[in-house]
C-alpha cells in the first residue's frame, strides 16, 4: 500500500515515464520508470501488528538505532502541556531512503503538544541534527498521565516533515501520526520509570518493535 501523501510524487514520475516513451525517448523512459518504482517503494505504508499493553513503548519509526544517550530535554518539548525539564534517555532512529518513512505513535494517548521548527538539512545521523535541522516535536500523554516526547528530524535529502495530527487528537499505539520525506531521523524521549530495551545498531519496525518497558514490569 502506498500512503496518500506519496501519490502525487508517484503519479508525476509515472507521467514522466509515459511521456518519455511516447516521444520515443526509451532510455529516459526506463529511467523515469525506475524512479516511479523507487518513489512508490519510498512511500509504502504497510500494516503493522502492534504488541498489546500499556507497559510498552513501540518504535516510532522503521530504521537503525544510531544512538541511545541521556540528554537534556529540548525546550520545545518542555511546558505545562509537555515534558518536565531535566534529562531523559533519547533513542535516535535513523531512516535511510530505503526505509518506510511513516511515523507511528509509541504509545496510546492524547497529543498534548506539537511544535514545528524550521532549520537546516544536515546528515540526520549526526548528533547536532537534533538542534540544527528542520524538525517537529510532539508530546503524547498516555491514559495514566505518562508523557512521551517524539521528534521528527529532516535529513540530508529530506525536505519536508508532514504531520497528520493536531493537539487534542487521540492516538492508538502504533497509529500513523506523520511522515518525513526522503531520509530522516526520529527521536524518542523515554519517560522516567521506563527501561530501554532497544540497543544501538538494532533495526526497528515502526509500531511493532518494543523499545522500552515500564520498570515495574521489567523487574517483575
Amino acid at each position: 500500500m502506498i500512503h496518500r501523501v506519496g501519490w502525487p510524487f508517484v503519479g508525476a514520475a509515472a507521467a514522466g515515464a509515459v511521456l518519455a516513451f511516447l516521444l520515443g525517448w526509451s532510455g529516459l523512459g526506463w529511467i523515469a520508470l525506475a524512479a516511479t518504482a523507487a518513489t512508490a517503494a519510498f512511500f509504502r505504508d504497510p500494516e503493522r501488528s502492534v504488541p498489546p499493553g500499556d507497559h510498552l513503548l513501540v518504535a516510532p519509526a522503521d530504521g537503525l538505532v544510531c544512538q541511545i544517550a541521556e540528554v537534556e530535554v529540548p525546550r520545545q518539548l518542555v511546558g505545562a502541556d509537555g515534558l518536565d525539564e531535566g534529562r531523559l534517555i533519547r533513542i535516535s532512529i535513523f531512516l535511510s531512503v530505503f526505509d518506510v518513512h511513516v511515523n507511528r505513535s509509541p504509545v496510546a494517548g492524547t497529543v498534548r503538544r506539537l511544535v514545528y521548527v524550521p532549520g537546516l538539512f544536515l546528515n540526520a545521523s549526526l548528533d547536532k541534527a537534533s538542534e540544527a535541522n528542520e524538525r517537529s516535536y510532539m508530546v503524547v500523554e498516555a491514559l495514566d498521565g505518562t508523557r512521551v516526547g517524539v521528534v521528527q528530524i529532516a535529513g540530508l535529502v529530506a525536505r519536508r516533515i508532514v504531520s497528520f495530527v493536531h493537539p487534542g487528537a487521540m492516538l492508538a499505539a502504533g497509529q500513523r501520526y506523520g511522515l518525513i520525506r526522503f531520509g530522516s531521523r526520529t527521536d524518542l524521549y523515554v519517560p522516567a520509570g521506563w527501561v530501554v530495551t532497544a540497543r544501538k545498531g538494532q533495526r526497528t519496525v515502526g509500531g511493532e518493535t518494543v523499545v522500552a518497558v515500564r520498570a515495574s514490569v521489567a523487574s517483575g
